[in-house]
């Protein structure tokens, strides 16, 4: 597996690394969460650009970027936009999301987008492409808020994601019950042991799923999702305790 340098930060390699999303509606609200993102366990940001009310004000949205920069300093951004369909605060229209995506990377602002896998073929791909023209890695996500498929289709997706180019192929699957756990972790370790030739990132929702979350470095996740106040999704927990976990796993493998 061929790790990935985002800024000063290495994904792909020894102890997973801590994502924490930003969820705030207003500007100050996402600016206030941003400073406390800098001063956590967190190696890098999410700003979950779904959930700010001025999304759809490009002006306004690059504004908030440029800001959230200049606070993170050298601590890499992720840009993304969750869609209603999987789990987000908002709809919006493809020809929207496709432009969103491609001002966010052509900005100077950020340093990743997530891109979904059943946006679009042809939305990926132009998006990918954008992405990849301005230095931008793409990480190409997959959300299933309602079950967990079947292990080989688990890993058709994720291979699909790294045909398409994905610098990080992600999926974020829900638990009905233990094996359901099992069987995301399953498909991780086949994925990362025979098909991917990149960081890989996947996770169990829910508590019941947070296993998943802890044991990225033995089963083959190259990042997991805290959260340092308002979680974005069933199951994070906070970024400090996080980080210990993570380390004491780290310091036993």
């Amino acid at each position: 597996m061929n790790p990935i340098r985002i800024r000063n930060t290495e994904i792909g390699t020894g102890i997973p690394k801590i994502c924490v999303p930003i969820v705030g509606v207003t500007q100050k609200d996402i600016l206030e969460a941003a400073e406390m993102i800098k001063l956590s366990a967190a190696d890098f940001a999410e700003w979950r650009v779904d959930w700010y009310e001025d999304v759809l004000n490009p002006e306004k949205t690059e504004d908030t970027l440029r800001r959230l920069r200049n606070i993170l300093g050298d601590m890499p951004l992720l840009f993304t936009f969750r869609t209603s369909a999987e789990g987000g605060e908002k709809e919006i229209r493809k020809e929207k999301y496709t432009e969103l995506n491609q001002q966010a990377a052509q900005s100077g602002f950020v340093d990743i987008i997530d891109v979904e896998l059943f946006a679009g073929d042809d939305v990926v791909k132009d998006i990918i492409e954008t992405a990849h023209s301005c230095g931008v890695k793409v990480i190409v996500s997959n959300h299933d808020f309602h079950s967990t498929p079947p292990k080989d289709e688990i890993v058709s997706r994720l291979r699909k994601m790294q045909d398409f180019r994905a610098d990080i192929p992600k999926i974020a699957v829900m638990p009905q019950n233990k094996k359901d756990v099992l069987t995301l972790l399953s498909a991780t370790e086949e994925m990362t042991s025979r098909y991917a030739d990149r960081p890989v990132i996947t996770m169990s929702m829910s508590g019941t799923g947070l296993i998943s979350r802890l044991c990225g470095e033995v089963f083959g996740s190259a990042v997991t999702f805290g959260a340092v106040g308002k979680a974005s999704a069933p199951g994070q927990i906070e970024a400090e305790e996080m980080a210990e976990v993570l380390k004491l796993l780290h310091r036993s493998m």
